[in-house]
């Protein structure tokens, strides 16, 4: 049986910035906009993936769009082209430093030569040779992603292999533990300087979901380490036993979407957000391989150019950004000269784009038609677990007129097609 999308739909709002205030800090002034809000109770996952594809995204079970043309740090929906990805070198430089690591430890500890045993030619890369000419370094003829990134997990090491660290990746539905969440409150209070978050808040940001598990319809029988359903996931990375990283992933019929990454700061070093990124994208790639053909991307969430912290996304390429107006994509390099120029950049439309930081205040009112109200239905009554729906412009929230601007701002921000896909409450 199909799922059904279900949810209250919100208006516009703002709040202060976390993307231009000092450290660990948010700006003083509410600063971010945004268009429309969504408390969702249950979506499909084709249902939250388009969502996103029109700028939505999601913390727990609140689903929103920001008001790029108001907000100071305007946020553009970036996707990597999975398929296509070739890691550059350092991005290659990073998975083998810590593979070398997890194989050999820390070069104090052990000699400097990289993975020398333990790992099957079949499942590591050998490591290109120097040649003369003009090489590319970004492609070397022998690497694998996907080889590279498991090289190094105790799943896909010889038996036979003699290693210094014990490291397992593992995937798992969304689900609370004290293990994660003293993880995330380490993560939180050194990285971000944010002592304050309860179990209720990591388990209203980064364990409850709106996404209802669907199988993964592979073509034909899929390994045991790739997931069975779509849905929401945690990534569990582990050293020794020991909790390192949690990846919070949104696993979609196109794309894997990234949602939130925490790591034990004692390995900063090693660049564990970054390795994340590049394990997710292989992930795409992996899942695609074993005959979920639609699945070619990896959602990155959002792109936000002024920003230094969350600029490294246009590091994965090819990377394509979602025009704000018509949420068409354009290539991320096509982008940035527009992105440079202007504080609000129109890709289609460049004539929209916008200087100056100042909020140049509201637009024109969110205009939808009576005729795709009356497609747009909402709850009327449930009993005994069916339920009557009816138009949304003949139910009583359509009566007051603050209720009547959420649901039109939603509508607008969701677009014809979504809107009727989804029952409103």
């Amino acid at each position: 049986m199909p799922v059904v999308s279900v949810g209250m739909p919100l208006g516009p709002g703002c709040s202060t910035c976390g993307y231009c205030g000092p450290l660990g800090e948010r700006s003083n002034a509410e600063t971010s906009f945004k268009k429309a809000g969504f408390i969702a109770s249950q979506l499909s996952c084709e249902v939250y993936q388009k969502m996103m594809y029109r700028g939505w995204r999601r913390s727990g079970t609140y689903c929103y769009v920001p008001d790029l043309r108001r907000s100071c740090c305007p946020q553009y929906t970036i996707r990597l082209d999975a398929i296509a990805f070739k890691p550059s070198r350092s991005q290659r430089k990073l998975i083998n430093r810590w593979n070398h690591f997890v194989m050999q430890g820390h070069k104090s500890e052990t000699s400097d030569s990289l993975l020398q045993q333990g790992i099957s030619s079949a499942r590591m890369p050998t490591r290109p040779s120097k040649s003369k000419g003009n090489a590319s370094k970004r492609d070397p003829p022998n690497f694998s992603l996907s080889t590279s990134v498991h090289a190094a997990e105790s799943d896909f090491i010889s038996p036979n292999a003699t290693v210094r660290h014990k490291f397992e990746v593992t995937l798992e539905p969304s689900t609370y533990s004290e293990e994660k969440y003293a993880l995330y409150m380490l993560y939180q209070r050194q990285i971000h300087h944010d002592p304050h978050n309860t179990p209720e808040d990591f388990k209203r940001f980064l364990v409850k979901s709106p996404l209802k598990n669907e199988p993964i319809p592979y073509r034909a029988s899929a390994p045991d380490y790739l997931p069975s359903q779509y849905g929401s996931f945690h990534q569990m990375y582990r050293l020794d036993g020991e909790l390192i990283a949690v990846g919070v992933i949104d696993i979609l019929p196109g794309c894997v979407s990234s949602v939130y990454f925490m790591y034990d700061p004692k390995h900063d070093k090693y660049s564990l957000g970054k390795l994340s990124a590049l394990r997710e994208a292989s992930l795409a790639r992996e899942i695609h391989d074993a005959g979920a053909a639609n699945m070619t991307s990896l959602a990155m969430g959002f792109y936000i150019h002024s920003c230094p912290k969350m600029k490294y996304k246009g590091g994965y390429s090819p990377s394509y950004l979602a025009d704000p107006e018509e949420f068409t994509w354009f290539p991320l390099a096509d982008c940035v000269p527009q992105l440079e120029k202007f504080r609000y950049a129109a890709f289609v439309h460049p004539e929209h784009s916008l200087e100056g930081p100042q909020d140049p205040g509201e637009g024109p009112p969110a205009c939808v038609s009576e005729e795709l109200l009356n497609e747009v239905m909402v709850i009327y009554s449930m009993q005994q677990g069916a339920i009557s729906i009816i138009p949304i412009n003949s139910s009583h929230r359509w009566n007051d007129e603050y209720n009547r601007e959420e649901i039109i701002s939603c509508v607008d921000a969701l677009g014809a097609e979504l809107s009727r896909e989804i029952i409103f409450r």
